[in-house]
């Protein structure tokens, strides 16, 4: 009797063993046969590992979060430190999601602490797991952006022991359940052209089926003053939703000698593919919803902070107006415009001759008709910038013409010469239609720009002024009054005021 009470707990014990490792190694059953599954590294350093607690902790976090301020949103960025630290805004920025919306695919972009390549890896041969449970990967469409575009990559080393990507997904289960499919992305470069060809392989699921959680933290080891400084001025170049903004104003932050600061955004290569996503999407907007600290914690120091910012990018609805659609224009559209304004400023300057150019090889969006403005500028200064707002004539008429003004119309500036233009930097705003507001804090700084008409007088203010100057609504709207319209800086009071919006690109 007692022998075969004997065998049976060890029979019992075995087969708990086996249970165990089965769950644990990602050899299971079934379909998960072949599976390799990526087990939790952060859990237990960054988060607890206790299922019951990191519940307990997550529903404390999103009691004390932001509530929900904004709707139709694409993306949200995160922070991925410590849930001590960056968990309630962590918290604030998914309550801005949906919960009960149903996505086909959640995004989840991160980008390496451990290891650098040129590229991104997408996990697919398994599911992610954290202490709630498994969050189920789409292998089969990770596997298949590896396969068909060359930026991507795939490596257990760049997954298996990064904490960014995977402190994410207990924020994610907790709002939607475990019925998610993962596409896990681990970004290896600062290349801002690899983070462009990341983004051009994404752009296909950019949309409202799908959801994008972008995680990176801010400043990293100033002080508490000095980091709400900078992560304020790199927060403002992401709400402009223009890459070329963020990458002026990260090497600006890099050479402004604030002390202690190694870094103004450690997750820049993921806040960057986002931006390559949405300023090619019209409407997008992205929308501040808290910021704090490692010194708001209690158990952070003044002296030596990591920055934390909880952003969303949000879309207009689901149909977007026809207006919008016209607006939309590709890589090559950008290209071949720039293209154009330099090849036109080349003859004209040299020769004074307009070169003839053929309607037909542009697509139908360059054959909008859209106004335009075109800025030129020489060792980062301006050099000149005209522009049109009336839609009367094909879009890539009014660039040609546009370039020309600019260069030898500005009356602030000297003409431009053939000599010079070698050193001259072009860059093209292409704007929506005007559109009249009666209240200020319609405004969006960055988003907007703004045409100012009292009378016979008006002036304007593209988007990127208020991004560049980091003014304040009423600057913005004191500066465009008193500078371009000359009505005085309280003149915008009793004037008419319309905003447009842009879309920016340079060489």
């Amino acid at each position: 009797m007692v022998n075969r009470c004997v065998w049976f707990l060890l029979f019992l014990c075995f087969s708990v063993m086996m249970i165990f490792c089965s769950s644990g190694n990602g050899d299971h059953s079934g379909d998960d046969r072949n599976k390799k599954n990526r087990l939790p590294y952060a859990a237990g350093r960054f988060y607890t590992g206790d299922s019951a607690k990191l519940r307990t902790e997550l529903d404390r976090l999103f009691r004390e979060a932001e509530p929900c301020k904004v709707k139709n949103v694409l993306a949200v960025v995160s922070p991925h430190a410590g849930y001590v630290y960056s968990g309630e805004v962590a918290a604030s920025a998914f309550s801005q999601i949906d919960r009960n919306r149903h996505y086909r695919n959640v995004f989840v972009i991160a980008s390496s602490h451990r290891e650098y390549f040129d590229g991104a890896s997408i996990y697919y041969p398994g599911d992610y797991m954290t202490p709630l449970g498994r969050v189920q990967v789409d292998q089969k469409l990770a596997a298949s952006l590896a396969a068909e575009h060359g930026v991507f990559r795939y490596s257990p080393d760049f997954h298996d022991q990064e904490h960014s990507l995977e402190v994410q997904l207990p924020f994610l289960q907790y709002l939607l359940g475990n019925e998610i499919n993962l596409v896990p992305i681990i970004i290896g470069t600062d290349k801002a052209e690899s983070c462009r060809h990341i983004a051009a392989a994404l752009k296909p699921y950019f949309n409202h089926e799908n959801l994008f959680v972008i995680s990176t933290d801010f400043s990293h080891y100033p002080a508490y003053a000095d980091a709400v400084t900078v992560d304020h001025k790199t927060a403002r170049a992401i709400l402009s939703n223009n890459p070329e903004t963020l990458l002026k104003t990260l090497r600006e932050n890099e050479r402004s000698g604030t002390k202690g600061l190694a870094t103004s955004l450690c997750g820049h290569s993921s806040v960057l593919t986002l931006l390559y996503l949405s300023s090619e999407l019209p409407g997008t907007a992205v929308h501040e919803i808290q910021y704090k600290n490692s010194g708001d914690s209690p158990y952070g120091e003044k002296d030596r902070v990591v920055g934390y910012f909880a952003l969303a990018v949000t879309a207009p609805d689901e149909k977007p107006a026809r207006q919008q659609d016209e607006f939309r224009l590709t890589a090559a559209d950008k290209d071949q415009l720039l293209k154009l304004a330099r090849h036109t400023l080349e003859s004209y300057l040299k020769t004074g001759d307009i070169p003839a150019i053929e309607g037909t090889v542009f697509s139908e969006q360059l054959k909008t008709h859209a106004g335009a403005f075109v800025t030129l500028k020489k060792n980062n200064n301006l050099r000149g910038c005209i522009g049109r707002f009336d839609p009367d004539d094909p879009l890539y008429m009014v660039v040609q013409r546009m370039a020309i003004a600019a260069a030898v119309e500005d009356t602030r500036f000297p003409k431009v010469t053939f000599e010079e233009l070698k050193k001259i930097h072009i860059e093209i705003s292409v704007l929506t239609p005007m559109r009249k507001i009666t209240n200020p804090e319609e405004i969006v700084l960055g988003r907007h720009g703004i045409y100012i008409r009292k009378g016979y007088r008006s002036g304007t203010f593209l988007p990127q002024v208020a991004t560049e100057t980091g003014w304040s609504v009423e600057e913005y709207l004191g500066h465009c009054s008193r500078d371009k319209a000359g009505i005085g800086w309280d003149g915008w009071k009793d004037a008419d005021i319309f905003v447009y919006e842009a879309l920016v690109f340079e060489e």
